[in-house]
């Protein structure tokens, strides 16, 4: 007998999410889609459903499962604070295909235990507690509408193999699961990584999606600003803000990467590859900045999940961010918060002069309010 298989975008979506959780609620058993493979989820405190997850885990014994949660702020309910390294860790890998290995002390597991009504060996392992939060808006849905501790176990996955699509799954699982949201094949064919959070580094336990160079750039701070056609205003604006942040930190410009920072600009209608306006290039010699090397770069989701802040130079092009990447909303903002930056393409270079005067003054202010307030 196969599982009960629901396309999660078909029909009535708010109606699915809600018959997933309400299972899951209840002591099922239910595969969701995930940003990596689908996993069989169950509710830690209902035995029952614990003990289906682990049939579904051979060999693995009473080895904790990996907790998913639903929003990163979720993870202090099992570690409580944290250090600025792990903070900026689940800041920017999460959402994402990355899990994090905590280690937690001897008092918080037990206040976690009991808070959670739940032995510590369901938890943790021995000091450490791996935890995920998926990138994925059904599973998000589903286990925000969830009372409990969430576990998740990979199924349909066999070495060198593609990850099993939903339909393949409910042949494969039968009536071990009571349900599978089938929300076709999920961008990424690989396992999630895995990290151990060090007090100031980390160390890759399981090699996934992400490689050791991806990780690196995504715990950058990364600032972007963004305008048309990326010849004129974000490069300006980018070139200025490397020099305040370099003033700021009291080091030359090309050493901002080496303290963890990246500023980058692009356009919501960039062809790649043309060279800044003139203008802009002689506007920003007298204050030493150099636009000669510059080259155009279109927007992209990359782009935007790699950025921290996003400044747009205006109402349209912090559309286009949301347009890409709808999750952006809440760090894509207007340079300027009280209107648009007027595109100064075909004036003279007086115009472009004032712009940079004009971009300098936002700059600081907006850095002074975000990347430099602490």
């Amino acid at each position: 007998m196969s599982a009960t298989v629901i396309e999660i975008f078909e029909g009535d979506y708010d109606a699915n999410v809600r018959r997933a959780a309400d299972l899951l609620n209840a002591g099922g058993v239910v595969v969701l889609p995930t940003e990596t493979v689908y996993g069989a989820a169950a509710v830690l405190q209902n035995p029952g459903a614990l003990s289906r997850l682990r049939a579904l885990r051979p060999g693995s014994g009473a080895k904790p499962f990996t907790v998913h949660v639903a929003h990163r702020d979720d993870a202090k309910k099992y570690i409580g604070s944290t250090n600025e390294f792990a903070d900026r860790l689940m800041k920017k890998l999460w959402p994402g295909p990355v899990g994090l290995i905590f280690e937690v002390p001897p008092d918080r597991r037990r206040e976690v235990a009991a808070e959670q009504k739940l032995d510590e060996n369901d938890l943790f392992s021995g000091p450490d507690i791996t935890l995920r939060c998926p990138d994925h808006v059904a599973f998000t849905d589903v286990v925000g509408s969830v009372n409990g501790t969430v576990a998740v176990t990979a199924v349909g996955v066999s070495p060198g193999q593609p990850p099993a699509a939903a339909p393949e799954l409910a042949e494969q699982l039968g009536d071990t699961v009571d349900l599978i949201l089938d929300a076709g094949p999920g961008p990424y064919s690989k396992p999630s990584t895995i990290l151990r959070v060090h007090n100031d580094r980390y160390q890759i336990v399981r090699p996934g999606i992400y490689d050791e160079r991806i990780i690196e750039r995504l715990l950058k701070t990364t600032i972007l600003f963004v305008c048309s056609g990326n010849t004129c205003r974000s490069p300006m604006a980018e070139a200025i803000a490397k020099q305040v942040l370099a003033q700021r930190l009291n080091v030359p410009v090309e050493d901002l990467e080496k303290k963890g920072i990246a500023v980058l600009s692009a356009g919501s209608f960039a062809t790649p590859g043309a060279k800044a306006a003139q203008q802009a290039v002689d506007a920003l010699k007298p204050m030493g900045a150099d636009l000669s090397r510059h080259r155009s770069r279109p927007l992209t989701v990359e782009l935007i999940n790699q950025a921290d802040v996003i400044f747009a130079m205006g109402r349209a092009h912090a559309q286009a961010v949301t347009m890409l990447v709808p999750s952006a909303a809440e760090k894509a903002v207007t340079l300027d918060p009280g209107g648009d930056i007027d595109d100064p393409i075909g004036s003279d270079v007086s115009v472009y002069q004032e712009l940079a005067g004009q971009l300098q003054t936002l700059i600081q202010r907006r850095l002074q309010e975000t990347v430099l307030s602490s």
